[in-house]
């Protein structure tokens, strides 16, 4: 059977596949997927973004929680591609984020280019190193693991200190 794992998600293939909306929808377009290995998420970094408003006035700069989302949300999209989760209600909760080290502030106009690259996974936990690059300069770098479940979409909403989020933070 061949596989039919695309290559590309645009904006509309991203939304069949993670249930993240305006204003926390983080990418553009998800690039070079190889299934069950790594893809490319494309952000287009625009000044009209709500988090610039007060990050910070006179000065806007991509707050780096949301550049580690990004990637999360680049690899959600590899992760659903891979495994034709389209349209199947998939929800990620991070479980870990380790490592994360920030080297060039993103501003409005810039072009951001997070790769992800799956160090593990293939059920319901998932690990990754991601990259975060303006050009040829490395913005943000850091690894994460993250918990895939579609069982979320057939219960009631999640809640941060439910086990269905997979998160131990109290």
């Amino acid at each position: 059977m061949a596989d039919t794992t695309p290559a590309e998600a645009d904006i509309g293939l991203i939304q069949r596949m993670i249930p993240h909306r305006y204003p926390f929808l983080l990418i553009d377009r998800v690039r070079d997927i190889v299934p069950h290995k790594s893809g490319v998420g494309i952000k287009n970094v625009t000044i009209n973004e709500p988090h610039f408003q007060g990050h910070f006035p006179g000065q806007p700069v991509m707050p780096g929680v949301t550049i580690v989302e990004a990637m999360a949300q680049t690899a959600a999209v590899v992760v659903c591609a891979s495994l034709d989760l389209a349209d199947k209600g998939m929800k990620t909760y991070f479980m870990a984020i380790d490592k994360v080290k920030f080297r060039r502030m993103v501003v409005p106009g810039d072009v951001l280019e997070l790769h992800v690259e799956a160090r593990r996974g293939g059920g319901r936990i998932w690990k990754f190193a991601g990259r975060a690059m303006v050009g040829d300069e490395l913005a943000c770098e850091a690894e994460f693991t993250a918990m895939m479940d579609q069982s979320a979409a057939s219960t009631p909403a999640a809640t941060a200190d439910s086990p269905a989020a997979g998160r131990n933070d109290g």
